[in-house]
Parts: structure tokens; sequence; C-alpha cells
């Protein structure tokens, strides 16, 4: 019953900004965190950011710190990523996911960490 949804991609030129956002809905007690992930064509997906709600711990891909923030709502179950300084490099299929269950990894860089995932959104940075 828990659905994720995000919002915000678009296509900027390099330089520009985005702040993605994603809300989870059905039963989304007790998350433990969520994230962003991201995919290129051709690439394997990879971890972006995440944030535990224990403490607002973040974690960030190397490439991406400094540029952007992941902010968020434990009680709306809501994320946020505020990308700046975008790159033709950041053009992917940006997903957020949550954590609602301990089984698993409890690394909140793997896929393997979260239970759920939306459906994704589009990022694409022209140079």
């Amino acid at each position: 019953q828990v659905q994720l949804v995000e919002s915000g991609g678009g296509s900027v030129q390099a330089g520009g900004s985005l702040r993605l956002s994603c809300a989870a809905s059905g039963r989304t007690s007790f998350s433990h965190a969520m994230g962003w992930f991201r995919q290129a064509p051709g690439k394997e997906r990879e971890f972006v950011a995440a944030i535990a709600w224990s403490g607002s711990t973040t974690y960030y891909l190397d490439s991406v710190k400094g540029r952007f923030t992941i902010s968020g709502d434990n009680f709306q179950n809501t994320v946020y990523l505020q990308m700046n300084s975008l790159t033709p490099e950041d053009t992917a299929i940006y997903n957020c996911a949550i954590r609602i269950a301990f089984s698993g990894s409890r690394d909140y860089t793997r896929e393997a960490a979260y239970t759920n995932w939306g459906r994704g959104t589009q990022v694409t940075v022209s140079s």
C-alpha cells in the first residue's frame, strides 16, 4: 500500500538548479530513511543522497557533495533533493525510495536498504 511519487524533474541548462520532491503515502509508519537514486542510459543505478530520520543523518554520492542537498520531513514522509550547479553528467532518471522495515541492509547508500520505490522523474541537463 506504499506509494511514492516524485516531482520536480525537468530540463535545464548546465549550471542550473532543480528541486526534486518525493511524497510517500500509504502505510509508511515508522519509516527509517528516505533516499534518492539515479540511473542514466547505459549505466547502473547509483546512489545519490539519503537521509536517516534518526539524527537526520545525511549521505551523499561524492560527485554531488556541495551541490546537492537532501532534506525531508519524517512526519510527512516527504523528501527533497535540491540540486544546484547541475552538469550533463547529472542527467538521469531519479527515483526516491523509502525504508519502512528493519530487514535488509542498514547501509542507506545501497538499494537493498530500501523497501519501496517511486516511478522516477527525468532530469536532463544540457551543456
